[in-house]
């Protein structure tokens, strides 16, 4: 199965993506920092919704991002959830 990392609505700022912590076929745990986001000066790290790997990569750094925008997908397996 796979689950899509998402865009919180992180307010009025203009977020944009500044870096994968993770590579496509890396495995990744729930609650791992997966993407970093600037707000302005600020930086926010969005975790890994559940436990798999990285299977795709939808946004690069420097790209804005929009609330509810899917940046990426997790495959996980039987008993990964």
């Amino acid at each position: 199965m796979r689950r899509p990392i998402v865009t919180p609505d992180l307010g009025p700022a203009d977020p944009v993506l500044n870096h994968w912590f993770a590579r496509p076929g890396e495995v990744v745990y729930a609650g791992d920092r997966v993407v970093e986001v600037l707000l302005g000066s600020a930086t926010v790290d969005l975790s890994a919704p559940c436990t798999g790997h990285l299977a795709e990569r939808l946004a690069w750094p420097s790209d804005h991002l929009a609330p509810g925008q899917v940046l990426g997908y997790i495959e996980t397996g039987a008993g990964e959830e």
